[in-house]
């Protein structure tokens, strides 16, 4: 059984990926309490340690790394701010990277990196992970081709230990339009046997801000979703709700007078390719930190056919 260190893991969507794979997770890592609580209701086994990677002064050895180190600094829902430190917590991950010297590692980020304004950080990352000794590539994939019912862009930075002289190639779509493929996932083959009210305690219940209907935030039952975000205010609309209408620039309005809702956090676990994922109702358990961990992760199916590409090195 390979083994892996995960870190910047959160909820563990990363981990939830690599397990279906036969990875023997050795040590989690976040900061944030409530990631932790979610992380150990499906994965017990797995050390989890709670604190800021830049505190961290070891590592268990293993074979491979991932992590998906914070996007606010990159997201287009962010700041958008090349200056704010949280864009270089990546030098903590080639920290680590240089301890552990695993045989190949995987970084998950926002695809708002290769922005002309952040790619001097992307060109730094490639830069150091080179230097610790691994053949690196990069590419932006969408989770929606890889069987996950949601658009979501993401970039991923691979690399393998330079001994192995192999050069990584990103996997190819398994889901499309194209004959070739299987259909997209829709939002119907993810939650349609979920009620369409659930408790509103699982959903964010309130009015819908202006801000909120200066776009249209909603899709059919057999569409792909639009990307689950971290906010519960911000979480696109279910399909139960009525259909919007544009009336002029940023201003859209529902063309039916009936009841309309955001998604669920559980619906948008399922959005995410998790598995009905546990969210134990500990003491930071709520509505907001339930949408911040699931709106956080990486969807599992897309890290998966990430770490599935990777060549047979373990032995």
């Amino acid at each position: 059984m390979p083994t892996a260190v995960s870190l910047f893991t959160g909820c563990g969507g990363s981990d939830a990926g690599i397990s279906k794979l036969g990875f023997k997770i050795l040590m989690a890592n976040d900061k944030l309490a409530y990631a932790k609580d979610v992380y150990q209701a499906n994965h017990e086994e797995t050390d989890y340690i709670l604190d800021g990677v830049e505190n961290l002064k070891s590592f268990p050895s293993a074979e491979l790394l991932i992590g998906c180190y914070p996007c606010q600094g990159f997201s287009q829902g962010g700041t958008r701010d090349a200056n704010k430190k949280i864009n270089t917590l990546y030098l903590e991950f080639a920290r680590a990277l240089k301890i552990i010297k695993p045989k190949a590692f995987i970084v998950e980020n926002v695809s708002g990196m290769i922005r002309s304004d952040f790619k001097h950080l992307l060109d730094d990352q490639v830069k150091k992970f080179t230097e610790a000794g691994y053949n690196v590539k990069y590419k932006i994939l969408n989770a929606s081709e890889y069987g996950v019912a949601q658009e979501r862009k993401r970039i991923f930075i691979v690399g393998i230990g330079n001994q192995f002289h192999i050069e990584y190639a990103f996997p190819k779509p398994t889901h499309g339009v194209s004959d070739l493929l299987k259909p997209f996932r829709t939002i119907r083959d993810a939650i349609s046997d979920l009620p369409e009210w659930p408790p509103e305690n699982e959903y964010y219940n309130s009015d819908f801000h202006w801000y909120y209907l200066s776009r249209n935030r909603r899709r059919s039952w057999d569409e792909i979703s639009k990307t689950i975000v971290a906010n519960a205010r911000h979480m696109p609309l279910h399909p139960v709700s009525p259909p919007l209408e544009k009336v002029k620039a940023d201003v859209w309005q529902f063309s039916e007078n009936r009841k309309a809702r955001r998604f669920s956090y559980k619906e948008a676990a399922r959005l995410q390719g998790f598995d009905n994922l546990i969210f134990p109702e500990t003491e930071k358990f709520s509505l907001n930190m339930c949408c911040t961990v699931v709106g956080n992760a990486v969807p599992p199916p897309l890290f998966e056919a990430v770490a599935s590409a990777l060549p047979d090195i373990w032995d």
